[in-house]
């Protein structure tokens, strides 16, 4: 892993595939971390150079200062910091889970970006997302609540039921992903407490609604890569497609987390994407 200076603090992250090669970063969601493309990457084209941010979001291994920005307009900031911070020009920006790289176009901060894969996310007011993103928000009250629920999504019988990634995972999340996204946050209260920072936003639906909105004024491509379920609408996934002029694709027998659930199908889209 490498790291990089942001605003806000370090930043982890992988730099796979051909360093020459048209950038594409490749993001994760709430309580997650790079591992969540673990199953997909390898199956990516190759001659791109793939970027895998650790943001902080309860994943992360890198502590953030205790005065960082971790709100959701000042995370969204981090990944445009980071673009800015390696210098990325014509980069495939891959959103998933947490919308909040959807702000980038509102903040005009998607220069660098030339094309958007917008996989199952928070859209329009759906944030936190659903019954699963409601539950999430409920167990970050505090670093002690967090850390049990972190427990407790190492228990496979236990994650897989419908209150925690049972609506998320269409297959139950691979043990080795599942301890790569909660061994630092259950080893370290600084990560549960940069976790906390984020859950904290207050979350303006009508904002956030009219900040999504603003991708009507994104120049670049933009594929929209959903999937049948409850926690994301399929009719933000429509309407996101046709905000931007977009291509919607469906992936079959999934849910939120498409490339865990059907990586060969992901990558098979994201491919033909980002090589046409």
């Amino acid at each position: 892993m490498k790291t990089v200076d942001v605003t806000e603090g370090t930043i982890e992250y992988r730099d796979e595939g051909d360093p020459a090669g048209a950038p594409v970063v490749l993001l994760h969601g709430v309580l997650m971390n790079d591992a969540q493309w673990n199953r997909t990457l390898p199956l990516l084209p190759q001659g791109f150079r793939y970027l895998l941010p650790v943001l902080p979001l309860g994943g992360h291994r890198i502590p953030m200062p205790t005065d960082a920005d971790l709100s959701l307009t000042g995370m969204a900031g981090i990944v445009a910091d980071f673009l800015d911070a390696l210098d990325l020009v014509d980069v495939t920006l891959v959103v998933t889970d947490w919308g909040g790289p959807l702000m980038l176009t509102d903040m005009g901060r998607d220069k660098r970006v030339t094309r958007l894969v917008i996989c199952p996310s928070e859209a329009f007011g759906n944030f936190p997302p659903g019954f699963p993103g409601k539950v999430t928000w409920l167990a970050s009250r505090t670093t002690g609540t967090v850390a049990l629920a972190m427990r407790q999504m190492r228990l496979r019988w236990l994650r897989d039921r419908f209150f925690m990634f049972g609506m998320m995972a269409a297959k139950s999340i691979p043990q080795d992903v599942m301890d790569a996204w909660t061994g630092a946050g259950i080893a370290d209260v600084r990560i549960r407490r940069d976790l906390l920072e984020y859950t904290r936003t207050k979350f303006d639906k009508i904002e956030l609604t009219r900040a999504t909105n603003r991708l009507a004024d994104f120049q670049g491509d933009v594929l929209v890569l959903w999937s049948e379920q409850r926690v994301m609408p399929v009719a933000h996934a429509k309407a996101l497609a046709e905000l931007t002029g977009g291509t919607l694709r469906m992936i079959d027998d999934a849910k939120v987390l498409l490339m865990l659930d059907q990586p060969e199908q992901t990558a098979r889209e994201i491919g033909a994407f980002i090589s046409s």
